[in-house]
């Protein structure tokens, strides 16, 4: 980190590492997993959703991942809520207050085969997911792996492997959402959707934050 620019080398950076899966349902909704297995508040998972009618959703487990979460990105409404998060070995199983959502993940294709030879240390690297950014909005048109948050915030992505989701069962609210469809059109919760495909990615996201580190002592 010492030889990035002195603008982002002084603001205090936070990491995270886990799983971001993205889907489409026949419904409309478009649903976003954060799974976290490392992070600045230890594992939790959250989840993102944006109605047909654009409303957009934040399922948080406590109030400190809901503030950190809903300063990051954009919503309309913020929900404490227990996110509980099952995964056996294909298939994942998730509760988050009024959502129940199941899906399960397929083999992973070329673009997966090549992210998992990323070496961790690499896709860790703000540096890294500048150099990306570009390819990955050409090979899955609307994602990006670096950009502006909320709270005057950065925030880098470095994906570390990519697996098709082909199938989805999601009820919210008691209302059934309907089956697997595209991401379309592209959720709007920060400067980057997900594949229009839906698809489970490994990443480490890095989020600098807005305000300026305190001086080291000398």
């Amino acid at each position: 980190m010492s030889r990035m620019s002195s603008g982002v080398a002084r603001r205090p950076l936070l990491r995270f590492e886990g799983w971001i899966a993205g889907m489409g349902t026949s419904s409309g909704t478009r649903i976003v997993l954060g799974h976290w297995r490392r992070s600045p508040f230890g594992p939790f998972s959250d989840v993102m959703l944006e109605q047909p009618d654009g409303e957009r959703l934040l399922l948080a487990p406590t109030q400190e991942t809901a503030g950190f979460v809903g300063d990051t990105y954009t919503f309309d409404t913020v929900r404490v809520v227990p996110v509980e998060v099952r995964v056996d070995a294909d298939t994942w199983t998730v509760t988050a207050g009024p959502l129940g959502l199941y899906f399960a993940v397929g083999r992973r294709g070329l673009l997966g085969m090549l992210l998992r030879a990323v070496p961790g240390a690499l896709a860790r690297r703000p540096a890294w997911s500048a150099l990306t950014d570009r390819p990955a909005g050409l090979l899955l048109p609307g994602v990006r792996t670096r950009g502006s948050a909320g709270a005057g915030r950065r925030e880098w992505y470095g994906a570390r492997d990519l697996r098709p989701i082909r199938a989805v069962s999601a009820a919210f609210e008691g209302t059934d959402l309907g089956t697997a469809a595209p991401v379309a059109p592209p959720v709007r919760f920060g400067f980057s959707s997900v594949p229009r495909e839906p698809a489970l990615a490994r990443v480490t996201t890095v989020i600098a934050l807005g305000a300026a580190a305190p001086p080291r002592p000398a």
